[in-house]
C-alpha cells in the first residue's frame, strides 16, 4: 500500500478542453511550493502534462505505459523529476493509447495502476500527494485512475452543458465504488476558465453551487492568457508568471484543498 499520508486524487473530466491537465499541473506546482511532495502521474496519451512539464518526448523511455503493462518494473525507475521543486513526473507517449486494448485481456484490468501506485516501493519514495491526469474520456484508463485514488477532482468549464457532463461523471464514480473503490470521494468540482463578465459563466456557478453545495470549490480559477501560454514554455504558470491571476488562483486552490484535508 501507498504510505498511509499519500493522497491520490484523480483529475477526471471526460469532457476534453475543461482545463483537466492544465489544472493537474498548476494544482501539482502549488502543492509543491507549499513544501508538499508531488507526484503527476500522466496518464493521457496526449502527454500534454508531460510536455508542460518539461519531459522532451525522447526523455520519456520509461512511462506510464510500462507501470501498467510491465511487471516488476521498480517506480523509482519511472519516476522523474521536473524543474519545480518538489515536483516529479511518470511521464507518458502515445504508446498509452494503445493500453487500453492491451488491458482487456487482463483479468487485473482495472486494478493495475491501484496495484502500482499502492505498492510498499512507491511508499518508500515519500510522496505526499500523487495527482493522475485522467485522459478526457471514461475509458479503462480512467477507470484504473479512480480505482487507484482516493478522491476525483473534476474540473468543469463554465459554459452551457457543463453539468450534463458532470451527471455521467458522477455514475461512473457511483460504479466504481460499487466495483472495486468503495472509499472513493469527490474531492472537488473546480470550475475553471471563467469569465465574470459573461452572465452564462456567472449562472453557471449558481447552477452548481445550488445543485453541488459545498462540493464546488470556493476557488475559480479565471480566463487568463497566462495559464494558456505557460504549457509552450514548458512550464507551470507558477513558474511562468507567478503573480497571474491563474497562478494565484491555483495557489488557492491548493490552500483551500490543504485546509479541508487537515479537518479530516
Amino acid at each position: 500500500m501507498a504510505g498511509n499520508s499519500t493522497r491520490i486524487v484523480a483529475v477526471a473530466n471526460q469532457k476534453g478542453g475543461v482545463g483537466k491537465t492544465t489544472t493537474a499541473i498548476n494544482l501539482a506546482a502549488a502543492l509543491s511550493s507549499q513544501g508538499k511532495r508531488t507526484l503527476v502521474v500522466d496518464l493521457d496519451p496526449q502527454g500534454n502534462a508531460s510536455t508542460g512539464l518539461g519531459i522532451a518526448p525522447e526523455q520519456r523511455e520509461l512511462t506510464t505505459y510500462e507501470l501498467l503493462l510491465e511487471e516488476g518494473i521498480p517506480p523509482r525507475e519511472v519516476v522523474q523529476k521536473t524543474e519545480t521543486p518538489n515536483l516529479w513526473i511518470i511521464p507518458a507517449t502515445v504508446d498509452l493509447s494503445s493500453a487500453d486494448i492491451e488491458l482487456v485481456s487482463n483479468e487485473k484490468r482495472s486494478y493495475l495502476l491501484r496495484d502500482a501506485l499502492r505498492q510498499p516501493a512507491m511508499a518508500e519514495l515519500g510522496f505526499d500527494y500523487i495527482l493522475i491526469d485522467c485522459p478526457p474520456s471514461l475509458n479503462l484508463l480512467t477507470v484504473n485512475a479512480m480505482i487507484a485514488a482516493h478522491s476525483v477532482l473534476v474540473p468543469l468549464q463554465s459554459e452551457f452543458f457543463a453539468l450534463e457532463g458532470l451527471s455521467q461523471l458522477m455514475m461512473t464514480v457511483r460504479e466504481v465504488r460499487q466495483a472495486g473503490n468503495p472509499d472513493l470521494r469527490i474531492e472537488g468540482v473546480l470550475l475553471t476558465m471563467f469569465d465574470s463578465r459573461n452572465n452564462l459563466a456567472q449562472q453557471v456557478e449558481q447552477d452548481a453551487r445550488n445543485t453541488l453545495g459545498e462540493v464546488v470549490f470556493k476557488t475559480i480559477v479565471p480566463r487568463n492568457v497566462r495559464v494558456s501560454e505557460a504549457p509552450s514554455y514548458s512550464q507551470s504558470v507558477l513558474d511562468y508568471d507567478p503573480n497571474s491571476k491563474g497562478a494565484i488562483a491555483y495557489r488557492d486552490l491548493a490552500t483551500e484543498i490543504l485546509q479541508r484535508h487537515e479537518k479530516q
